[in-house]
């Protein structure tokens, strides 16, 4: 899927997103760029930083932001990771920034998983679980009753309700699988990653937003509980770790998506900053997305 096509899709599902604030607000002037964070620093207390295509690329860090970090929290920023991949325990989440050279304590990193298992004690003990999961899973990894779904169509229709949290081994077909055992038994999804797409060293590989949409446009009035950026649990969370001693006007979203990072900072009243060097719109023209789009980051930077 290339940049423009998933701009499209998500232009098209925006009505399933959170309201914003507002509605189509002109701007008469460009959204500032800045060379760097460094530039806005003294404008946040606190920054919220995505993951892909902002702090790495796949499994590589971005040149420059290992020291970006260290020069924040020697300001005394209060710094977090708000990152929507949901294939990997939190456990690993830890692991994989340690590996990328970046000095996180476990209390700053937010997964949209990790908010999401928070939330599925809401169904009970004896609600079983069919798991969109990557290679590697193991049941486990959760407290819920949960099996795998592979290639078994009496497996899709058992269970009581389905966890998307990976697409690594999701395939068109299985897709047919759910969206038939859903047309013939409605049952709740949720997903822990809302992302249609994220940047990886071979470019954009589709996530598991895309396919909960697919599932929204095929089987009327399905009941999706997304989790992460830009849906309000994982910001709830933010905003609980950050505390009330800060204004939320004080604390800065960094990410490279203005479907996600912009539009959830948007709606909670965080300041913005969009990273275009890197992720989404590596390549792209971003004041044309912005003005396409309506959404407003505070302000632009290549990188961090």
């Amino acid at each position: 899927m290339t940049s423009r096509q998933a701009f499209e899709r998500y232009e098209a599902v925006r009505g399933r997103f959170p309201s914003l604030p507002f509605a189509d607000l002109p701007t008469s002037t460009p959204v500032p760029q800045v060379p760097h964070l460094g530039a806005v620093a003294d404008q946040y207390d606190a920054f919220v930083f995505d993951a892909f295509g902002v702090l790495n690329v796949g499994e590589v860090p971005i040149e420059g932001a290992v020291e970006r970090i260290a020069e924040l929290r020697a300001q005394g920023k209060r710094l977090f990771v708000l990152t929507n991949a949901a294939s990997y325990a939190f456990e690993q989440v830890v692991e994989k920034f340690i590996r990328l050279g970046f000095d996180f304590r476990a209390e700053e990193l937010v997964s949209s998983r990790a908010v999401c298992e928070l939330h599925l004690s809401h169904w009970g003990p004896d609600f079983q679980w069919g798991v969109i999961a990557p290679t590697g899973f193991s049941a486990q990894e959760l407290d819920q009753s949960v099996v795998a779904l592979a290639d078994e169509p009496a497996l899709y229709d058992a269970v009581d309700g389905f966890l998307f949290l990976s697409s690594e081994c999701w395939t068109e077909a299985r897709q047919e699988l759910l969206a038939g055992s859903l047309a013939k038994a409605p049952r709740p999804v949720v997903v822990a990653n809302p992302d249609l797409v994220a940047p990886r060293e071979i470019g954009l590989t589709v996530e598991p937003g895309y396919y909960a949409h697919d599932l929204m446009d095929r089987v009327t009035g399905l009941q999706v509980a997304f989790h992460g950026k830009p849906f309000p649990s994982v910001y709830d969370h933010v905003e609980a770790l950050v505390g009330p001693s800060y204004p939320v006007s004080r604390i800065a979203m960094v990410g490279d998506s203005l479907h996600t990072d912009i539009w959830g900072a948007m709606v909670r009243g965080w300041g913005s900053v969009l990273v275009t060097d890197h992720g989404f719109l590596k390549g792209q023209d971003p004041m044309a997305a912005i003005l396409e789009s309506k959404l407003y980051p505070s302000c632009i930077v290549p990188q961090i």
